[in-house]
């Protein structure tokens, strides 16, 4: 490959999936340790669609499976604070962590 086509490639093209909340990735070093928990997730070790079921479909698998993960609590945390609105986060469904809002207020 000609080196000139080599030079095209901006330095930046690189996305950190890190940074955009990937889980089953490690950071580089020296960089922020927010979502470091997500690799420890149990979910990042296992089918990404029982943690997104259609409408009226089952969560009971990925309740399951939360059920054991180390690191529930951050995940629930995570995603209170960034308001996700779908699938099963820290063992809770949309329903039960709109629930859980209303309560806090």
């Amino acid at each position: 490959m000609p080196s000139d086509r080599l030079s095209a490639v901006p330095e930046d093209w690189f996305d950190d999936p890190i940074l955009r909340g990937v889980a089953g990735y490690t950071e580089h070093a020296g960089e922020s340790e927010e979502l470091s928990w997500q690799v420890q997730a149990l979910c990042a070790q296992t089918d990404p669609e029982a943690f997104f079921p259609e409408k009226g479909g089952s969560t009971r698998d990925a309740k399951r499976i939360c059920s054991s993960c180390e690191v529930r609590s951050q995940c629930l945390e995570f995603a209170l604070e960034n308001d996700e609105r779908f699938g099963i986060w820290g063992g809770l469904s949309e329903r039960e962590r709109r629930k859980l809002r209303r309560r806090a207020i």
